[in-house]
């Protein structure tokens, strides 16, 4: 009886081992559901018309045969100008605007960024102005403000420096002189403020990416401010608002800003999951603003491109987006007129960013 006992007690062990895996010990990470939903399928791999993309970064060395390759990728999607938000300043900036543009002139931009060292001293406003002067005729055709301003750069005493700080306002006066754009990334996603609990659409992203939750100061209202304050002051340099300013989830309060500032355009990097699962109202959106929005990505990787030409060129419903940290949901295309298509791919472009080649999109 024993020996029995023990036979079904091994084969109980066995098969508890062996279990399939059932829904309740899944988790989220693990959930993949395959749509059931029969819907036509664009798929579009090419941009229906030349596009700048006005955000993007490269980084590492950049020699001929990693050039040539890049432009053979631009090609393939129709990218006719990559800008290169990445330049740096002073001696890299020169050595990578003879690495991009020594083979293809047209076909690359690259912006300027300044550096923060010696904010303390009384010559930092000059200095930096004139800096941005110099890499703007050693080939710079805009300034990037990365994220850092406002969020982590200090100043000796170890004070946040804040985006609107007062050193900085030579700078910008400076690029709208020169007739350069100002391409500033402020803040984070909202969401990565917000207590991270069930409620939080950005709950497996901050999971996945725990040095991206914030908490205090500075909040995410506060960066905002800092940053419209500066385009306030200066209304004749062209702002360009990186990733719709973290408000394409809400379009009713961006409109506002764009109405009060004409100075400021947008961006639509790394944010097309939000203008995608509101097809309606950012389609009415793109098509009021079609001279304020530029097309942009962020990262380089030309398969994800795909899903930009799928939302603002089709109507396809209920396809996914490409990373699931970022959006779990499905998205939607905009199905937008040729007229918005060309002013979002080049024309806005074209008209803001000095030097960019006509030649290279169709009349």
């Amino acid at each position: 009886m024993q020996h029995i006992w023990r036979l079904w007690w091994m084969g109980m062990v066995a098969s508890l081992l062996v279990r399939p895996l059932h829904a309740q010990d899944m988790s989220f990470e693990e959930y993949e559901p395959r749509s059931t939903l029969k819907v036509p399928e664009h798929p579009v791999t090419r941009a229906r018309f030349p596009f700048v993309d006005v955000h993007n970064h490269l980084r590492g060395q950049m020699t001929p045969a990693r050039v040539a390759e890049l432009v053979r990728a631009m090609d393939a999607l129709n990218m006719a100008v990559f800008v290169n938000l990445s330049g740096g300043n002073g001696v890299r900036l020169q050595q990578t605007v003879r690495a991009l543009k020594g083979a293809h002139p047209n076909r690359f931009v690259v912006f300027a960024n300044p550096s923060y060292e010696g904010i303390d001293d009384p010559g930092f406003p000059a200095r930096t102005a004139a800096q941005l002067e110099t890499d703007v005729r050693n080939g710079a055709q805009g300034l990037k403000i990365f994220k850092d301003l406002g969020m982590y750069v200090t100043d000796r005493a170890g004070r946040r420096v804040p985006v609107d700080d007062p050193r900085l306002d030579p700078l910008w006066a400076k690029a709208g002189e020169l007739g350069v754009p100002v391409l500033i990334h402020t803040a984070d996603p909202a969401s990565f403020w917000d207590p991270q609990d069930r409620t939080n659409e950005r709950w497996l992203e901050l999971k996945e990416r725990p040095n991206r939750r914030r908490t205090g100061e500075p909040s995410w209202e506060r960066l905002l401010t800092e940053q419209l304050h500066v385009f306030r002051k200066h209304p004749r340099t062209t702002f360009i608002g990186a990733h719709f300013l973290w408000m394409a989830n809400d379009l009713d309060r961006l409109a506002r800003i764009l109405d009060s500032l004409p100075n400021v355009v947008t961006e639509l990097g790394a944010v097309i999951y939000d203008p995608g699962r509101q097809p309606r109202h950012a389609a009415a959106f793109f098509s009021k603003y079609q001279d304020r929005i530029l097309m942009g990505k962020d990262v380089w990787e030309p398969t994800e491109y795909f899903t930009y030409f799928r939302v603002l060129e089709t109507a396809d419903e209920y396809f996914p987006y490409y990373r699931k940290r970022h959006a779990f949901w499905r998205l939607y295309g905009l199905g937008l007129p040729d007229a918005v298509l060309r002013k979002v791919y080049f024309e806005n472009a074209v008209r803001i960013i000095p030097g960019l080649d006509r030649r290279l999109f169709p009349r």
